[in-house]
């Protein structure tokens, strides 16, 4: 920084417009020389107070904590992307439980449809031979009273049949032999 201002001072010292002015140069009218020594007195005072060497430790101090701040800056990135993948990775992991709960669910559903499916048939099947029962109950209940029907009728007609050709005795003799003849099929 010094170094720079040694250099700026004779070469505003030798500065054209400086040269250009009428008259003595070393004058207390000639305004370019008096501004030029108020400028090197005020040079003169910066560098007495050393103002240079507060300014330059100053921007060193603001250097010193724009860096801090550009690491606690880079920390907190840091910690942000971190954070970041941490919920990233905790998201995928989520993702794959929801699958995993959906397969699941897929699977214990068509289980579900399958054991549905076959207690449906189980439960056709059972109604299917109930009905075949009640049919084959009905069917034998149908024979049974067409049976007693026909027996009857042929029992009347065996009587009527007998009673106009059998006489009394005759026809108490086949009763008798009737009844011992059914109670012996009977028993």
């Amino acid at each position: 920084m010094r170094k720079n201002l040694f250099i700026t001072i004779p070469a505003l010292a030798m500065a054209t417009p400086a040269m250009a002015a009428q008259g003595a140069f070393f004058s207390l009218k000639n305004t370019d020389f008096v501004v030029t020594i108020g400028f090197l007195l005020f040079i003169g005072m910066l560098l007495y107070f050393r103002i240079p060497g507060i300014v330059g430790r100053l921007l060193d101090k603001r250097a010193e904590s724009i860096r801090a701040e550009l690491e606690e800056a880079r920390k907190l990135r840091e910690e942000a992307q971190s954070i970041l993948a941490s919920y990233e990775r905790k998201l995928k992991e989520v993702k794959d439980q929801a699958t995993k709960i959906i397969e699941a669910a897929q699977e214990e559903a068509e289980l579900a449809a399958k054991e549905a499916k076959e207690a449906l048939k189980e439960t056709i099947a059972r109604r299917m031979q109930a009905a075949e029962e009640q049919i084959a109950s009905a069917r034998a209940s149908a024979v049974r009273e067409v049976r007693d029907q026909a027996a009857t009728v042929a029992v009347n007609a065996a009587r009527d049949v007998l009673a106009s050709q059998i006489d009394a005795t005759k026809a108490n003799k086949l009763i008798e032999e009737g009844i011992e003849e059914a109670a012996a099929k009977l028993h």
